[in-house]
């Protein structure tokens, strides 16, 4: 299977923000762009994959900006990193005011795709990612640190929750916004 270029999969979507996309406050809803960027994370990584691919994991949604109704959405991705059949996607989301031409960049995130067997629905090995320039290298490594801490936050993380004594933590509670409405055995 030959590596396919960053470029070979890089995938753009614009969308005009409509009224109907719209929460009570007049600003886009957040689930409309997830929901924008989980198509792009889909198109950017089945065209690398040649296959059916499903999300697995998203990460860094940070909502920087908000998005006006009327306003153009871009969405740029591309295939930052390959294992043998996960993907990470990098999307990078930017609003444009059509009147003004203002740009403003709205999110950063990262999707997690794994591509699938048509027939069989396991995981497929997908063709190895070819680096074309530094800023391809940068994204591949960066995207190899985010993995690296994500697995050691992950059972760090674990390993906290098997030590959490609920009894001797409750104290902890009294400088928090919270009540506990239940007596302590």
């Amino acid at each position: 299977m030959n590596a396919r270029p960053v470029g070979y999969s890089r995938t753009t979507f614009t969308e005009l923000m409509i009224p109907a996309y719209a929460n009570f406050g007049g600003k886009i809803h957040g689930g409309i762009i997830l929901s924008l960027m989980d198509k792009v994370a889909y198109a950017c990584a089945a065209k690398h994959a040649g296959t059916y691919v499903v999300t697995v994991s998203v990460e860094g949604v940070n909502f920087l900006q908000p998005v006006e109704v009327g306003e153009l959405v871009s969405l740029h991705a591309s295939v930052n990193y390959v294992g043998r059949s996960s993907m990470v996607v990098g999307i990078k989301v930017t609003a444009e005011n059509i009147r003004t031409g203002e740009q403003k960049h709205t999110n950063t995130s990262y999707f997690t795709m794994v591509a699938k067997d048509d027939t069989t629905g396991k995981p497929i090995e997908v063709p190895k990612l070819l680096l074309e320039t530094p800023e391809d290298a940068r994204r591949f490594l960066e995207s190899m640190k985010r993995r690296e801490l994500k697995n050691a936050y992950k059972d760090d993380f674990d390993n906290e929750k098997v030590r959490l004594k609920l009894h001797e933590s409750m104290e902890l509670l009294h400088t928090e916004r919270c009540e506990v409405g239940y007596e302590m055995d």
